[in-house]
């Protein structure tokens, strides 16, 4: 492969490797035009190392327009481990990744993500500042699902606000795939909300625990799906809360709703799958619009954690995505095309700002360790 053509988007590309730990590593920083670079870390067992190098540049362009969209002052970056976290990780391991973290003089924050645990970065935390996400007791802002779930209920009532002309999320039926973190926390304020449901998950445990959930709320309208059925459900909204990649031709032509609003990472397989949501007159509210609550939060720590703050601007998720649609239907364009407008714009508007945590800016931290 052509190494640099592949990586020419990018503003820094290091690659992390150390024999005595174990550790391969890819750290991708995308953008640093509104601030240092954030984005998570994970940890999987890529088949080969060019699959490793796209999932690091992928993802973190997701994230310059994710910091963008959210109107944070900071950048898109992501870091990708090479190995298996059931049975390669080792807390050296990741001190050896904040090492890595740390010579990047604060270009670069990191955090959980797919494969890794906010103790994992208790450990890496012993080498550098740069790291967000941490748990409470360590001076983190606790778990990031909270304020994400709420960004997907106030996507849900942005875009029932274009449908029916009223934010109301009771009296209707929503198709949710997933009942993790976040798709359970959605799911409960749904349904303390009086929506009925249509959920699909493979662990019985937390369908099981919903179930109880809306007993306790008293409201028991849950309807359990297997697998690939969720597709093909009637209901108003699609919430897709699992896996990423699974709006694709197949699947579009058995949805059955108006929208499709959820909280997992790159859900369209292609950008163009949102032209044929488009064509066939299905709402999509882009995914890194409305999972940026989880974001807003880990960033809002470089501040100082403070949860107030960070569910004012989780709330402005409702009138980003609103813009978002304007646009979209204004322009006859694809809400997609319509997102990475809007956030080409902000990167285009605040290039010449800095932000409080530019490099010649940076604040003296108080050293964790």
């Amino acid at each position: 492969m052509d190494l640099f053509n592949e990586i020419k988007s990018h503003e820094q590309v290091v690659f992390c490797n150390d024999a005595r730990t174990g550790l391969k590593a890819i750290i991708a920083i995308h953008n640093t035009t509104l601030g240092p670079a954030t984005g998570g870390c994970r940890m999987y067992p890529y088949k080969s190392f060019e699959d490793a190098l796209n999932d690091a540049l992928r993802l973190s362009k997701g994230m310059t327009y994710k910091c963008a969209a959210a109107d944070l002052d900071f950048g898109g970056g992501k870091t990708v481990i090479i190995g298996d976290p059931a049975k390669d990780k080792t807390p050296e391991l990741f001190r050896s990744l904040g090492q890595y973290i740390d010579s990047l003089n604060g270009r670069y924050y990191t955090g959980t993500d797919m494969g890794t645990t906010p103790e994992d970065f208790v450990h890496a935390m012993k080498e550098t500042n740069c790291i967000v996400g941490l748990p409470e007791e360590y001076g983190g802002s606790g778990d990031s699902s909270i304020p994400t779930a709420h960004g997907v209920i106030y996507g849900i009532k942005a875009t029932n606000e274009v449908l029916d002309g009223s934010q109301s999320i009771g009296n209707k039926t929503y198709a949710i795939q997933g009942l993790g973190k976040v798709g359970f926390k959605v799911a409960e304020q749904l349904l303390a909300e009086g929506a009925n449901l249509y959920v699909s998950e493979i662990n019985q445990q937390s369908i099981e625990a919903l179930i109880r959930r809306g007993k306790e709320i008293g409201n028991e309208s849950i309807r359990v799906v297997s697998g690939s059925d969720i597709y093909g459900v009637e209901a108003d909204i699609f919430v897709p809360c699992a896996l990423g990649g699974i709006i694709h031709d197949e699947t579009i032509e058995r949805l059955k709703v108006k929208a499709i609003v959820g909280s997992a990472n790159n859900q369209l397989l292609d950008d163009h799958h949102g032209d044929v949501l488009l064509k066939k007159g299905i709402l999509y509210a882009p995914d890194y619009i409305v999972n940026a609550g989880g974001l807003i939060q880990v960033s809002d720590e470089l501040y100082g954690p403070n949860k107030q703050r960070v569910m004012k601007k989780t709330k402005a998720i409702y009138t980003s995505l609103l813009e978002i649609y304007r646009t979209a239907e204004n322009e006859h364009i694809s809400t997609v095309q319509s997102a990475n407008q809007f956030c080409e714009q902000r990167l285009e508007a605040r290039k010449h700002r800095n932000s409080f945590f530019s490099h010649h800016k940076r604040p003296k931290w108080e050293v964790k360790h």
